[in-house]
């Protein structure tokens, strides 16, 4: 929160501050070359310093804020300037952030990749064969989960609200939206610049460690462009993640699990001669909408994009010491590099070897065919249930 201070106070420390930092480097100019990692600490503990002495220095500024003394009112009016009160500053906007609405958007984006992989056409495909007879499907109990399955319909949010919550939260796919709703659009690329920093930072260090002097020596990547392009995105994600999206991503959530339980169903594994659940989708896609599978990656994509979500909703990325900040961005390195790759393999990256991709959802009427580019390169593509429900 913000706090008052008399300026000729505020001016006389921050320049003591700054007299301090110049005496110290030229002091320890020696050890600093040696151990560049002690410039971090020095700076640290300078910063300390000032806000320990600040914090001496607040007063109690009166009910109007110091106005009548600056503009010369009333019995305190001010003589000179240096007997007038400052603000040292107020609550920082990336401190704000309420990180559920950032976890809910985590798993938001982990089922709108879900459901691009086709999981939920799947199992719509399955309750239009099962009410038509067309597959031997009976009494069992993947065949009794699809009815009740289809019997909750009715109490879900329908598919053309969870297709304008993706187009909300991330800019992605096409459809209505509500009434003085708009599409995050700046969400893609904010997305990938973060992961591209995290990638690039973590190759950087590799290439550090080659050639470093010493194990004290700090790779030459650049966390502040890393954090620069974290708080970037995680401002963009605390504005799209207003309203329904935590209820609605929640009820999602427990319609997936609903759904990969009835895919790994004994009796819809032996329709579909498939292991997994993950196979039965794959079988349903392949035989009745002829598609290019997208499984693997766009799986991967969620998960790895999850995880990277669910880390920007934690204070990590306002980490300031270098050495604390790298082993917190750790645990999403690999995910970056992950999400990369699997995007680049769905032509969905701004890389060099990036194809156009497929519009989704598909417009009605008349059969999807997905856009060629000028190159004559086919894309990947999916098609998109119609009607109601998941």
């Amino acid at each position: 929160m913000a706090t008052f201070v008399n300026v000729d106070d505020y001016h006389a420390l921050q320049n003591l501050i700054g007299l301090v930092r110049k005496d110290l480097t030229q002091r320890l100019a020696g050890p600093l070359l040696l151990n560049p990692a002690l410039a971090q600490q020095l700076n640290r503990r300078t910063d300390e310093a000032l806000d320990a002495f600040l914090s001496a220095l607040v007063v109690a500024p009166p009910r109007d804020l110091g106005l009548a003394q600056l503009a010369g009112l009333g019995p305190d009016a001010a003589t000179d300037f240096a007997e007038t009160l400052t603000s040292t500053g107020i609550e920082r906007y990336d401190e704000t952030v309420t990180p559920e609405r950032i976890l809910a958007i985590a798993d938001l984006y982990y089922a709108y990749n879900v459901e691009r992989a086709g999981a939920l056409r799947a199992i719509r495909t399955l309750q239009d064969l099962f009410k038509a007879g067309a597959v031997r499907l009976s009494t069992d109990p993947g065949a009794f989960a699809l009815y009740q399955f289809d019997k909750r319909d009715v109490l879900r949010f329908t598919s053309t609200d969870r297709l304008a919550a993706y187009l909300r939260a991330f800019g992605y796919g096409s459809g209505p939206l509500a009434p003085g709703a708009r599409p995050n659009t700046a969400f893609h690329g904010l997305f990938e610049h973060f992961m591209s920093a995290v990638s690039r930072y973590w190759s950087d260090k590799r290439i550090a460690e080659v050639f470093r002097t010493g194990p004290d020596a700090p790779s030459f990547g650049s966390i502040a462009v890393v954090r620069r392009a974290g708080l970037d995105l995680r401002a963009n994600l605390r504005w799209a993640s207003y309203g329904h999206l935590a209820v609605l991503t929640s009820e999602v959530m427990q319609v997936l699990e609903e759904a990969f339980r009835i895919l790994d169903a004994d009796d819809v594994k032996a329709l579909f001669g498939a292991e997994t659940a993950w196979d039965v989708v794959e079988e349903v896609l392949t035989r009745y909408f002829n598609e290019s599978l997208v499984t693997s990656p766009r799986q991967r994509m969620g998960e790895a994009g999850r995880d990277v979500l669910r880390w920007l909703a934690q204070r990590h990325v306002l980490e300031q010491d270098r050495t604390q900040f790298e082993a917190l961005l750790e645990d999403i390195a690999d995910q970056a590099e992950e999400w990369l790759t699997s995007a680049r393999s769905l032509g969905i990256t701004s890389s060099p070897e990036r194809v156009v991709p497929a519009s989704w959802p598909p417009q009605d009427g008349g059969p999807f065919r997905p856009p060629i580019p000028p190159d004559g390169r086919r894309t990947y593509a999916t098609r998109s249930a119609t009607g109601p429900g998941y």
